[in-house]
């Protein structure tokens, strides 16, 4: 169903998916195309899993819109408007929003996709939280929205963080995850990077059929919901 959540910069619409017992919370970060029917499905799965799934809309300053997966024309200038301190501000505000739920931290995780992925990284260093995955978001060794990159913030990890990405992804190239790998070893903070041979950026979407890859997705999905069970059950 959608909500609305209580920010400093104004109110979030958010989806929310909602089990009947939840034994926790995920805030699922969307794509760069907004929250879609997918980063929607996402949420739903996560309820059918036993947790109580948030998927805010970090584009409201915009509007909220939803874009197409093939335009990168109206994309692109969005996504570009994102700021450090806008993305702290909309994080927090969903974090104490499940907070008012009685979720506490240690039963709080965070999920993103894409450009979700990239601030999901970020989330993980906010606060110590039960468990983040990131899958295929980018910005691993330049910054992205006014953040470092990832491999300058891996030291600052204080949440488990579980990284997915597949090698023929044109954005992120294999040497980068490798590089992420090295880094995230530092973090004080139990962290695993997947790597999927034959998968593309977006291999989770089955909304984008040129790019979704079903064994890659299947076996991620596996991963993350495992990630979720081992630091926040």
């Amino acid at each position: 169903m959608q909500i609305t959540i209580e920010t400093d910069d104004g109110p979030m619409p958010a989806y929310e998916a909602r089990p009947e017992s939840p034994r926790g919370a995920v805030v699922v970060v969307q794509e760069a195309f907004g929250v879609t029917t997918h980063i929607e499905d996402i949420a739903r799965r996560l309820a059918e899993a036993g947790w109580l799934a948030v998927a805010p809309a970090f584009f409201h300053r915009q509007g909220s819109p939803v874009l197409d997966y093939d335009d990168l024309a109206k994309v692109m200038p969005i996504m570009s408007e994102l700021t450090a301190g806008g993305l702290t501000t909309d994080l927090a505000a969903t974090l104490d929003y499940l907070g008012d739920q009685g979720v506490e931290p240690a039963r709080t995780g965070v999920v993103g996709f894409c450009m979700g992925g990239t601030v999901t990284f970020y989330a993980a260093t906010l606060r110590p939280l039960g468990a983040a995955v990131t899958f295929y978001g980018g910005g691993l060794t330049e910054g992205r929205f006014g953040l470092p990159a990832l491999v300058d913030q891996a030291p600052s990890l204080a949440t488990p963080w579980l990284g997915l990405f597949g090698d023929l992804d044109q954005g992120i190239p294999v040497a980068d995850v490798e590089q992420l790998r090295q880094a995230v070893l530092e973090a004080p903070v139990d962290t695993e990077i997947v790597r999927y041979a034959d998968a593309h950026h977006g291999f989770n979407c089955n909304d984008r059929p040129a790019v979704y890859n079903a064994e890659a997705a299947a076996d991620a999905w596996r991963r993350t919901l495992e990630f979720f069970d081992a630091h926040m059950g």
